[in-house]
This record gives structure tokens, C-alpha cells and sequence, in this order.
């Protein structure tokens, strides 16, 4: 076995293992909806790499579900496009492209600065307990980056975009998002370096909590835009560069 696949095959078990840790604080009632949970989360976490197989004999094993379930749990993220089902081969996690990042950013911006620009009319005066989870994420982002954990870093900043759509109190815009933000870190693998992805939006999140903070909605959404849109053009651009590698 190669340096590299054993590195691999650690990996696989360690996820294996926080699924199953995943599982043990859920309640007994396992159902096809909790399994697809606890796999999008897997996604979203960046646990799950794209083109990963899912094997249905360790699954059903360490989420405590039958096959039945979890082929419906399988069913369920096929139909929202994080799994993808390959004839004779079995099921794999999906290897995006440019287009992907094209149209999830164009979800992102219609969804992220929208509700906070929104904030003017439906909340002038938001409460700062409502911003504190946003607050956590910034500071837990900013912990890792010092521990060399970017892998950690990119889960806060998912969460903290997560948070940010939650300010709309819309259950489903909140659906959407777990979806959205599981796709996105699919396709955040494409920059080598979790650093290089993650590091530039540390203090860009800092930034934009500081000014919901200080209610400067109008603001805060300006900079989204273009933090977006950076964001999306540094994704383009690593698509490019392995292409023409």
C-alpha cells in the first residue's frame, strides 16, 4: 500500500468514526432523513471528498440503519445532487465543474445579500443576540487559522454563511442553504491548499459581522457582493489552472 492510499484509508475510517460518533447523539429512531442529515453534514464538514464511493455494507453498519433506509437516504441526496448514482458501479459523491460554481454563485448572491440588505426594513434594530452565532464562527475560524486547522477554518466560514441566511427566520431558505453549502465545499476541493481558499475571508467575516453589528446593512451587503463575487472568480480561476495542467 502506497504512502497515499494509506493516508486515504486513515482518513476514511476517522469519518467512519465521527459518523458513528454522529449517530451515538442522535436519538434510537434512526430514519432515512436523519442518515441523509448526518452524510450532507459530512459533505458540508468536507469529511466526504468528491468522487468518494459510499459502500452500503459499512454505512448501514456505523449509522445503525438498514439497507432499505439507507437506500432511501441515498435516494433523498441523489435528488438534491450531492450524491450521484453510477450504473454497475454503485454510489459516489459528485465531482462539480465551472458551471456549478457559476449557478451556486449566482444562488448565493440572489440568497446571502438579499437578507441582509433586507435587515433595513425587517429589523433595523436586530438584537445583538441574534448576531452572536455569527460572532462564534468568526472567532472559531480565527482560533483554527492559528493551529494550522483550515480544514476547521472552512467549517466555520460555512457556518457562518449558514447563520447569515438564518437571519431571514425563513425555514425554507434555511433548507436551501443545507444544500447549497454542501455543495459549495465539493467544490472548494478544487483549491489544493484549504489555506489558500479560506485564510483571505477570515477577516473579510470579521468585517461583515462589524457592520451588521453596527447596523450598517447597506454596507454589509456591498461588501458581500463583492466577497462573493472574489470568491467566485478564485474558484474559476482554480478550475482553469487545472485544466490547463
Amino acid at each position: 500500500m502506497s504512502i497515499s492510499q494509506r493516508g486515504d484509508d486513515e482518513g476514511r475510517q476517522a469519518w467512519l468514526r465521527g459518523v458513528a460518533a454522529d449517530v451515538a447523539r442522535q436519538d434510537r429512531s434512526s430514519s432515512a432523513e436523519r442518515a441523509a442529515d448526518i452524510l450532507r453534514r459530512s459533505i458540508t464538514e468536507g469529511a466526504l471528498r468528491p468522487g468518494t464511493q459510499l459502500s452500503e455494507i459499512e454505512l448501514t453498519e456505523v449509522l445503525d440503519v438498514s439497507r432499505n433506509t439507507l437506500r432511501e437516504a441515498f435516494r433523498l441526496l441523489t435528488h438534491e445532487g450531492l450524491l450521484v448514482y453510477k450504473l454497475h458501479r454503485g454510489v459516489f459523491v459528485p465531482e462539480l465543474d465551472e458551471q456549478d460554481v457559476v449557478d451556486l454563485y449566482r444562488l448565493r448572491r440572489v440568497l446571502e445579500v438579499d437578507v441582509v440588505r433586507g435587515l433595513a426594513d425587517r429589523e433595523p434594530e436586530l438584537p445583538d443576540a441574534r448576531l452572536e452565532p455569527l460572532l462564534a464562527e468568526v472567532e472559531r475560524a480565527e482560533a483554527a487559522a492559528l493551529t494550522d486547522r483550515w480544514a476547521a477554518v472552512g467549517t466555520a466560514n460555512m457556518q457562518f454563511h449558514r447563520h447569515l441566511i438564518g437571519l431571514a427566520d425563513s425555514s425554507r431558505l434555511d433548507d436551501i442553504t443545507g444544500r447549497l453549502l454542501a455543495e459549495l465545499r465539493l467544490l472548494f476541493h478544487v483549491i489544493a491548499t484549504p489555506q489558500e481558499l479560506h485564510e483571505p475571508y477570515i477577516a473579510r467575516n470579521r468585517g461583515i459581522f462589524e457592520l451588521l453589528q453596527e447596523r450598517k446593512y447597506e454596507l454589509a451587503a456591498d461588501q458581500l457582493q463583492v466577497y462573493l463575487l472574489d470568491s467566485e472568480q478564485g474558484l474559476l480561476d482554480a478550475f482553469k489552472a487545472l485544466r490547463s495542467g
